[in-house]
């Protein structure tokens, strides 16, 4: 029988970098094993992270296929002792509408003011994802 895996959870310094900063990266896999990385506009609630996107994107069928993903946020430096980073592996859920997507939708829109008007998510269109972290490496927060 299979052992049910406990949610690993973002904190302290690792939390706040991942709300704070503004575009995290998402690697997806395709059905057939294509790699496929993308910057995303990234919100953090509660232990989840979750993200926006419209919903015939490659992301999204790709996490139809594997609903595994990886997000990354960094912080680049020229001054590499200064890197700093957090890395999340988890899986995902397809929110396509009804009111969690709403409350979401405006979460992100709060954090990203310009995102109703220049990347709009209309329940017909988009689509939210939902991450639940199953491990997370951080690097430079300590």
């Amino acid at each position: 029988m299979a052992r049910r895996r406990r949610p690993a959870r973002l904190s302290g310094k690792a939390a706040r970098l991942v709300e704070w900063e503004r575009v995290a990266r998402v690697a997806t896999v395709s059905a057939s094993g294509t790699p496929h990385v993308v910057p995303v506009c990234h919100i953090l609630a509660g232990a989840k992270l979750y993200f926006g996107s419209g919903r015939r994107a490659r992301k999204i069928r790709n996490l139809r296929a594997n609903p595994r993903v990886t997000l990354t946020v960094d912080l680049y430096t020229d001054a590499w002792d200064a890197l700093k980073g957090v890395m999340v592996q988890g899986t995902a859920t397809i929110i396509e509408k009804g009111p969690r997507f709403r409350r979401l939708r405006a979460r992100i829109y709060r954090k990203y003011p310009q995102y109703p008007s220049d990347a709009a998510l209309g329940e017909s269109d988009s689509v939210i994802v939902e991450i639940r972290p199953t491990h997370v490496f951080t690097w430079g927060l300590d």
